[in-house]
């Protein structure tokens, strides 16, 4: 399965011989799927089958869809006049008049404002719904294309995250064992620069528990198990934002007690670096359905 991103958008215009029709679809993060609709009222009855199509077709995400139909006017159409209508408007006006003693003329104009009077040619109703479902199938077809084409560029740009990350703890982790020694060659060099007779036992606990507070073999375990874990659920794919930023959550927690443990340049300054780059993917997996 692929990632998809929530944020998109989507049009789809088709023209038949009865009208013109519009669909589009805007689509943005959102912790669940929110569908917000907006129809001509005498196709209102779309609403259940729209809704249907778009919990099939997506997971989470804001999206507002729209339909905007317009009518087509032939030339060679045919004007169709409700006949005994017009007729009954026009005896009735006659009559009218000579009611009052009047002899104006009826004036045609002003039946035919009359309503129902011009007729427009009556449409097949389950034809039109089926091609505007029609419509809106390849309108949320389109939408999907393009959230999965932005959900590629996403799943790149956080894998290049992820590998920067594990670079970062493979360094470190080599650079431990001479940090842990440089620092207990610092530690003994001030005891000796005081002038002052400690116990052996006493220097080497002061060193063991300098090395216990510097240790972050445990952290940096866990950031490669969280990188393992995201590449993983990547290449499963699916709907699977909520992990990814569960996920992210937890590598900041190390990366956070990473810094904590910092004693030296070398590893305050990796620690910086892990949390800007989580905080890059945090970002864009806000995106990811």
């Amino acid at each position: 399965m692929t990632i998809r991103s929530m944020t998109a958008f989507a049009q789809c215009n088709k023209e038949y011989d009865w009208g013109t029709v519009s669909w589009e679809i805007r689509a943005v993060n959102q912790r669940y799927l929110d569908v917000h609709l907006k129809l001509p009222d005498n196709w209102r009855k779309l609403e259940s089958p729209i809704r249907e199509q778009l919990r099939k077709a997506l997971n989470r995400g804001k999206v507002e869809v729209s339909l905007r139909i317009g009518a087509i006017t032939s030339s060679t159409e045919a004007l169709q006049i409700n006949q005994a209508l017009a007729q009954q408007l026009g005896d009735a006006a006659t009559a009218l008049n000579k009611q009052l003693g009047q002899e104006s003329a009826v004036d045609p104009l002003e039946i035919l404002k009359w309503p129902g009077v011009i007729q427009q040619a009556e449409q097949d109703a389950d034809s039109q719904q089926k091609a505007l479902m029609d419509a809106f199938k390849n309108a949320v077809q389109e939408l999907v294309d393009t959230r999965e084409r932005e959900g590629a560029d996403l799943k790149l740009m956080i894998e290049q995250r992820l590998e920067s990350i594990q670079k970062i703890t493979d360094e470190l982790r080599q650079k431990m064992p001479n940090i842990v020694a440089a620092q207990r060659q610092k530690l003994q060099q001030k005891i000796a620069d005081l002038s002052v007779e400690l116990e052996p036992e006493r220097v080497e606990a002061e060193i063991v528990l300098l090395a216990q507070k510097a240790d972050v073999d445990e952290e940096l375990d866990r950031l490669d198990t969280h990188v393992s874990e995201t590449n993983r659920v990547l290449q499963k794919g699916g709907a699977c934002g909520r992990r990814l930023d569960f996920l992210m959550q937890e590598l900041n927690r190390e990366a956070n007690t990473l810094s904590s443990k910092a004693i030296v340049t070398d590893s305050t300054q990796a620690a910086v670096e892990l949390k800007v780059l989580i905080e890059q993917m945090r970002e864009q997996i806000q995106n990811i359905e």
